[in-house]
């Protein structure tokens, strides 16, 4: 259902008396991430609540509808020499899949720019939001300094619309840098890792550090080899070809240098831009200092794999023929059970139907999760079956 902006409201509160289940969407266009709702549920989409709202370019902040696509967000800030630091969606067709600016933080996925400039949760300085009684909240404000009240940006980040549909946000925007190149390194895992441990040492603050690993550098038309993409950017030409030249005297293997359109091209290969719709896609955690044995992992084979050097976290998916087409569920809890040791986790956004994996597993602090649960919505009526920390029992799917 996608109600008008007067109508939103009064479509939740009939849900909300009638006991009925409902899930908050963005535009709909990856609803097949994640856990599958639990049960009949009706889709309340936010795709009406579109455009910007305010945006005042002196102080770098924009609020915008959470239904408007972030590539009209970022259309909006460039008219201004402003962006929103973070990539686009993963999956994003030349904006044919590009998702809401809403689905992004509910989604709380970020993407190699946190290396520079932190998750999607950090740009959030307000939101607005409303609950499954249909009781509209708002937290957070609409300038940068402005920290009064309880922190929601960050608690209905990676939500999932578990608890609340979120109608507008405010976000805190950049100056686009003018300058932009990328060095990209491919050899061995020993040499990646070296460079990358120095790099993340070093005084250069690169926008991001993205490890692919050699399935993903072929679909890219590169030698089947793995590789680190460091992208950089300043305002200063000398500036910029100085840390380029630091980095190519720090690694003996050979740099190749790109600029940003070439940059640009390779990254859409990393956000799956040019992928058909994979059988499986996973989200990737670990700890950044054990990226390195994650990366030479036998269990990888058969999935395009994107990790950013800095967070440790990163994508992973197949392809729907050939040989990548043959990963199995029981190479996908090898590589979960891998994650877990190396100090971090294994999310499936996408796997085959008969697959029938928990998209995540209980977190630590599952009690204090379905506590908050129960907060916001005591009637379990939002998203059931898709609690972030709370595995789905199997026998629900």
């Amino acid at each position: 259902m996608r109600p008008e902006p007067n109508e939103l409201q009064e479509l939740v509160r009939d849900l909300h008396g009638q006991g009925s289940a409902w899930l908050p969407a963005g535009l709909g266009s990856r609803l097949d991430w994640g856990p599958p709702v639990a049960g009949p549920c009706t889709v309340v989409s936010c795709a009406a609540l579109r455009g910007v709202r305010e945006f005042n370019p002196g102080d770098f902040t924009i609020t915008v509808a959470a239904g408007t696509p972030l590539v009209e967000v970022q259309e909006a800030l460039g008219h201004h020499g402003q962006w929103l630091s973070v990539d686009a969606p993963w999956g994003d067709r030349q904006s044919a899949a590009a998702g809401s600016i809403g689905g992004l933080v509910a989604r709380g996925l970020a993407g190699g720019y946190r290396q520079r400039y932190l998750g999607v949760r950090d740009q959030l300085i307000g939101l607005e939001l409303m609950r499954a009684d249909g009781v509209t909240a708002r937290a957070g404000g609409k300038v940068v300094k402005n920290v009064a009240g309880y922190d929601l940006m960050r608690l209905f980040t990676g939500s999932w619309g578990s608890l609340g549909l979120i109608t507008e946000l405010t976000l805190r925007t950049l100056p686009r840098p003018p300058l932009r190149r990328s060095v990209c390194f491919q050899g061995g895992a020993d040499d990646l890792a070296g460079l990358s441990r120095w790099l993340l040492g070093s005084s250069l603050s690169p926008e991001r550090i993205d490890w692919w690993n050699g399935s993903l550098a072929a679909a890219a038309g590169l030698a089947p080899e793995p590789l680190l993409l460091i992208g950089l950017a300043s305002v200063d030409a000398a500036t910029l070809q100085e840390q380029v030249r630091c980095l190519q005297e720090r690694s003996t293997l050979p740099a190749r240098v790109l600029d940003a359109a070439t940059t640009g091209a390779w990254l859409a290969h990393a956000r799956g831009a040019t992928a058909a719709a994979p059988t499986w896609l996973l989200r990737l955690g670990v700890s950044p200092d054990r990226l390195e044995t994650l990366m030479q992992a036998p269990d990888l084979a058969g999935l395009a794999v994107d990790m950013a050097a800095g967070s440790g976290l990163g994508l992973a998916w197949t392809g729907t023929e050939g040989p990548q087409a043959a990963v199995t569920s029981a190479q996908v809890l090898k590589l979960r059970r891998l994650c877990t040791q190396l100090g971090g986790h294994l999310t499936v956004l996408r796997q085959p139907p008969e697959a029938g994996l928990p998209a995540w597993l209980d977190a630590p602090s599952r009690p204090l999760i379905e506590a908050i649960k129960r907060r916001f919505d005591p009637a379990g009526q939002l998203a059931p079956g898709r609690l972030p920390g709370v595995a789905q029992r199997l026998s629900t799917l």
